[in-house]
């Protein structure tokens, strides 16, 4: 900063000529020159400002902090200079290079920016660069602190102060109002856009989902918690509450569907619990895009652009506008799959509407989902899961339906419209299936047993459909039950076979995934 000891261009002259700063394209110029005549300023007024590295940003709430400011700059570079016109509600940042200024404006033209959910206005300001007072200390101790983070340092104490924000790289988020469940894989498709995840550790307190989140640097977890902190997830449910953990370092033991530690995908799945694939353990360090895709109707998948917007503390939240119900599943087992299966599995999680396998790719298949958050929940729980002994891989597929065959071509069979199943689990408004949404577990929970159906019937059954039984319980009134199967894989063969198995009487057992364990 080799002009603090000017003074600062806020201070330079009257108040009454920082009126012009409302002026949309005014940039400052005419403040910077006391030569500037009025019509001068009246042609700035229509005329934008040339790019800079100094960037003009307009509309600000008034309770918007110095931090929150750098937040809309930092994802584009380094941010080296900062005023705030408190009463104004206006500010000027300087970037470190004019590209990045460029980058940031490009980007803020097609994403309008917020601070606090307001939308600020930025565009280039006259000025090359930014002078300002040596008094305002607390403005260079916070960039100091930001840059110094940035580039790996760690700032003195009196600078962490003025900063006010992360030193620690782990966050403590809490979801409110989970409607659907939330899993480890969708907080890190959310979070690995601020930085890289390196750990993830979720758990159950006072009935609430919680997890501990490890950023590799704290600047990071200060982004994410800008942008995140009170965002939704899914349309008007589970919402994010983001504080610092006082923890710098979390522990992982275990990688499964509760903890993982994405720099050690080595480690043991721990008792119970599904491992992770070394395939998919390998995806996960390469590539965490890969595995969840886009999350529609919430938290737009980000690219890097999109990345910065949502540092600067804007993601969106409406139902995306054309975002797809459509999944596309890879690696099946060809010589096993038929629709049926998958429509029974799939619709564990969403009323599936139709299924098509891909007359060239008979690994592959289409499956249309009643909508784009059912399709996200089924691609969270079964991404990564065994079917007919492979791994399957489901992403959200471009296409926004199914296509039927045309009239009176046959397809072999190999796409099926689903849309009047009367085994849509999802179709009553408000039913208590909503609630009962969990991931493939060993445990299944069977409903609807006719009143003479005993345990060694049920034993049987299940035995037969190529599985081990390791445990079994009735519920009181004999019409429900828990069955434990020796792994994952077995009971969702399980489910596939025998949901909706017709068990006399034409009453047809009901089977799904359990939390409980017997």
């Amino acid at each position: 900063m080799d002009g603090i000891s000017d003074v600062a261009v806020g201070v330079k002259r009257g108040s009454d000529e920082l009126s012009m700063y409302n002026s949309p394209n005014s940039g400052m110029g005419s403040i910077s020159d006391g030569a500037s005549n009025g019509s001068d300023s009246k042609k700035l007024r229509v005329e934008e400002a040339p790019p800079s590295r100094v960037l003009h940003i307009r509309k600000l709430p008034n309770e918007a902090s110095e931090t929150e400011v750098i937040a809309l700059g930092l994802p584009f570079g380094k941010v080296t200079n900062i005023l705030t016109l408190k009463g104004k509600n206006q500010a000027f940042l300087e970037m470190g290079t004019e590209e990045a200024a460029i980058t940031m404006v490009n980007y803020y033209t097609t994403v309008t920016p917020h601070v606090r959910n307001v939308p600020v206005f930025i565009q280039y300001s006259n000025h090359k660069e930014l002078k300002t007072d040596a008094g305002n200390q607390r403005t260079q101790a916070v960039l100091q602190a930001v840059s110094a983070v940035q580039s790996g340092g760690s700032p003195s104490s009196d600078v962490q102060e003025a900063l006010a924000a992360a030193s620690s790289p782990v966050l403590r988020i809490i979801i409110d109002n989970m409607f659907y469940p939330v899993t480890l894989d969708v907080l890190q498709q959310i979070f690995s856009k601020f930085g890289t995840v390196m750990k993830i550790i979720t758990f159950t307190k006072n009935n609430q989902f919680q997890a501990l989140l490890q950023f590799s640097d704290p600047v990071n977890a200060q982004q994410a918690k800008l942008a995140l902190d009170g965002q939704n997830i899914y349309n008007s449910c589970c919402t994010l509450r983001i504080d610092f953990s006082k923890l710098v370092n979390l522990n992982v033991k275990y990688n499964n569907d509760k903890s993982r530690d994405y720099t050690r995908p080595e480690l043991p799945a721990g008792d119970g619990q599904p491992s992770l694939d070394p395939t998919v353990a390998a995806a996960f360090s390469k590539d965490s895009n890969s595995l969840l895709g886009k999350i529609p109707g919430a938290l737009n998948p980000l690219s890097a652009a999109a990345a910065a917007a949502a540092a600067a503390g804007r993601v969106a939240l409406a139902g995306q506008a054309g975002s797809s119900g459509v999944l596309l599943v890879s690696n099946l087992n060809e010589e096993m799959v038929t629709p049926q299966s998958l429509f029974t599995l799939f619709g564990v999680y969403g009323d599936v509407q139709r299924v098509k396998i891909l007359y060239n790719k008979k690994d592959s298949a289409l499956i249309q989902m009643s909508d784009a958050n059912q399709a996200q929940l089924a691609m969270s729980h079964l991404n990564g899961q065994k079917m007919y002994g492979k791994i399957i891989r489901v992403t959200l597929s471009k296409h926004q339906t199914v296509a039927l065959p045309r009239d009176g071509l046959d397809d072999q069979g190999l796409t099926k419209d689903y849309a009047n199943s009367p085994l849509h689990r999802f179709k009553k408004p408000g039913s208590k299936n909503f609630q009962n949404i969990f991931p493939p577990s060993a445990t299944l929970h069977l409903s609807n047993i006719p009143q003479d159906v005993t345990e060694d019937d049920l034993r049987l059954l299940f035995s037969n459909a190529g599985g081990t039984v390791k445990a079994f319980k009735f519920f009181q009134d004999r019409k429900m039950a828990l069955i434990q199967m020796s792994t994952v894989e077995e009971a969702i063969q399980a489910l596939i076979d025998l949901h909706n198995y017709n068990m006399g009487g034409n009453q047809h057992l009901r089977v799904s995934f359990s939390k409980s364990t017997i």
